[in-house]
């Protein structure tokens, strides 16, 4: 699970996006949630700033000229190229691409590995190719100037195969890695959410879950082992209790009362988070879109993991309690969740709750913008308030 992602293969009318604006700070006063537009959260660079060796490796792979480029997408939180093209023999794509100084670098050829791995009941963009370059890393570092053509060597896959081994690195030089796959003109939902969209969405991921349970993958880490990494704050309420990390501020006024109970909670985890299916961890609004036959796909699958196979559908009810969506009367009827104990659901909560009040106010990570933070204390903010609603803490 991982809050860095970028936005899928859509839009219906692109457009490039302004780079984010400082957010504005939330005082421990703040009477709610910061608003988060997920149309507007990235600043991604343009298909010009790419190095020319990686726009050729990828004419080379996909079998003819990009005659077309659209602007980056606004959604997501890296700096990593993402925009829909239209290629010379009418096709039309969605092109990612980041060099291995940023963090989609990796997490796009994951992807490339596992969606076409994915059972074909999953409504998901297929891959079509990908492309491996080399350039110099100052202009890989800075991007090239519109117009500027930085020379590297190229190497290429086709049609939807794993991802190449890529063009050793020579010193001074950067890697880059891009994937085209099906661009889908749809729409994100959860902007907010409706009765219909969430209807939508839930039905495809109760479709989701039987076809990944038991896992069709065997090379999966349980989400787990994450809470038990180094990284993770699995113990940041008892620490707050003990005084050895600050109480963040700006959240709702009973939350230091229930430190002790959300830290017994968040112990559940082995229990409540039992790796039965695999689950794509990281499904939110604009990781969803919604096509004009509503048909819903999933995107960004490079955080693919063991889990309860009811973990991707409840991650979405915190936000879509918020937008008025009966959420707890919707876990009641949900044979993903109807039978499970409700203090698992609530050991979820708590866990994802934590993760998200980590690190606020620090700067966001390396090629992530500012509504990193946004997004988080929003999550965090919702998760808490739905823990409140469902074990009457306020």
């Amino acid at each position: 699970m991982q809050s860095p992602s970028t936005h899928p293969r859509t839009v219906a009318a692109p457009r490039k996006p302004a780079a984010p604006a400082t957010p504005t700070p939330y005082p421990a006063c703040m009477s709610g949630p910061p608003e988060v537009d997920y149309t507007a959260t990235s600043a991604r660079p343009s298909w010009s700033a790419l190095p020319a060796s990686l726009r050729h490796a990828l004419t080379v792979a996909l079998g003819t000229e990009i005659l077309e480029v659209a602007p980056s997408v606004g959604s997501g939180f890296t700096g990593g190229f993402a925009a829909p093209v239209t290629l010379a023999d009418g096709r039309q794509l969605f092109i990612k691409a980041a060099d291995d100084s940023q963090h989609p670098y990796k997490a796009y050829q994951r992807e490339a590995e596992l969606v076409p791995r994915l059972p074909a009941s999953i409504q998901v963009p297929r891959i079509l190719a990908t492309a491996h370059a080399t350039a110099p890393r100052t202009a890989a570092a800075a991007g090239s100037p519109p117009g500027a053509a930085t020379r590297g060597k190229p190497s290429t896959t086709i049609s939807g195969a794993t991802a190449s081994s890529p063009t050793p690195a020579t010193e001074g030089e950067a890697r880059w890695f891009a994937v085209a796959s099906e661009r889908v003109d749809a729409r994100m939902p959860g902007m907010p959410w409706t009765p219909e969209d969430f209807a939508t969405v839930t039905s495809t991921l109760e479709q989701m879950a039987d076809a990944l349970t038991p896992s069709p993958f065997d090379d999966l880490e349980p989400f787990s082992a994450e809470i038990e990494g180094p990284s993770f704050p699995r113990y940041r309420p008892a620490e707050i209790l003990a005084g050895k990390e600050p109480m963040p501020e700006g959240f709702q006024p009973w939350l230091p009362d229930r430190l002790r109970e959300l830290q017994e909670l968040v112990e559940l985890y082995p229990t409540a988070l039992a790796p039965t299916s695999a689950i794509h961890t990281d499904i939110r609004p604009d990781n969803l879109l919604i096509d004009a036959s509503n048909i819903c796909w999933t995107v960004d699958w490079n955080w693919l993991s063991l889990g309860p196979a009811w973990f991707d559908w409840v991650g979405l009810l915190p936000l879509a309690h918020r937008h008025g969506i009966d959420t707890l009367a919707a876990v009641k009827t949900s044979p993903l969740t109807a039978d499970v104990p409700p203090e698992h659901l609530d050991c979820f909560a708590a866990v994802l709750a934590v993760y998200f009040i980590n690190r606020l106010d620090a700067p966001p990570p390396p090629g992530c913008t500012p509504e990193i933070r946004r997004h988080q204390r929003l999550y965090a903010w919702a998760y808490f308030d739905w823990l409140a609603i469902r074990r009457n803490w306020a």
